[in-house]
């Protein structure tokens, strides 16, 4: 289990983040939901570890087993498939094991491709093919399907399900989509101005929305009641 406490993040005297408690139960789905600005990138990167909090604490979170993906995550300029064999130089299977992963994501066709020459919804994909090639007790994703299309998201979508069943990992996941977010998580947090509003199992809150604010932002959305793709 990660627990946070009394956790704050401060910029330009401005609070973004302030949560004075989290637990994340192990092995479950975490979608983070929220308009922009309203903690969710800032999270994730607490807990990845690229941006220090001013304060509080974090535990049951080793940087060894974790994988993080930013929105915009980077590719090298050099081949599809060496972009993912560098994630695995230490296997003897490295090459095979990035073959399989760029097969998941639709990717095996760019094998031999610059990356830093894809559209950016490839290349997002070459990012998650890198991640998802090893074994993680615990994935960060922000936004994992931001830059492609509904055919993609379906992809993504599954392929981060079936990673999640085959590692028994963490997953926490940011995404502008309340439908992503019922169709991908088990929990699900909604976020404003840096602080938890509301919290609870994805089709409770996503369905049935306890407080106010929850209500006001999800009336911008339509959830079907068959789970497809309706936001």
């Amino acid at each position: 289990m990660i627990e946070i406490a009394d956790l704050r993040v401060v910029m330009a005297d401005r609070t973004i983040l302030d949560l004075p408690r989290l637990a994340i139960q192990a092995g479950r789905r975490y979608g983070l939901i929220g308009e922009n600005g309203s903690g969710k990138t800032t999270l994730l990167r607490v807990l990845a570890g690229t941006l220090l909090p001013d304060a509080g604490s974090i535990r049951g979170l080793d940087p060894r087993t974790m994988g993080y993906l930013p929105q915009s995550p980077y590719v090298f300029s050099f081949s599809v498939l060496r972009n993912v064999v560098l994630a695995l130089q230490d296997s003897p299977t490295a090459e095979k094991d990035a073959l399989a992963a760029l097969e998941k994501v639709g990717m095996a066709s760019f094998i031999r491709h610059r990356a830093d020459r894809l559209s950016g919804g490839e290349a997002q994909r070459v990012a998650l093919a890198r991640l998802l090639a090893k074994a993680h007790q615990v994935l960060l994703l922000d936004e994992p399907s931001s830059a492609t299309d509904i055919r993609g998201m379906d992809a993504i979508e599954q392929v981060l399900l079936d990673y999640w069943e085959s590692n028994a990992c963490t997953l926490v996941f940011s995404t502008h989509s309340p439908a992503q977010a019922l169709r991908l998580a088990q929990e699900v947090i909604y976020l404003e101005d840096g602080q938890i509003v509301e919290m609870g199992s994805a089709d409770e809150l996503l369905r049935s929305p306890k407080h106010p604010k929850t209500r006001a932002f999800l009336n911008h959305w339509l959830i079907d009641q068959q789970n497809n793709h309706s936001a």
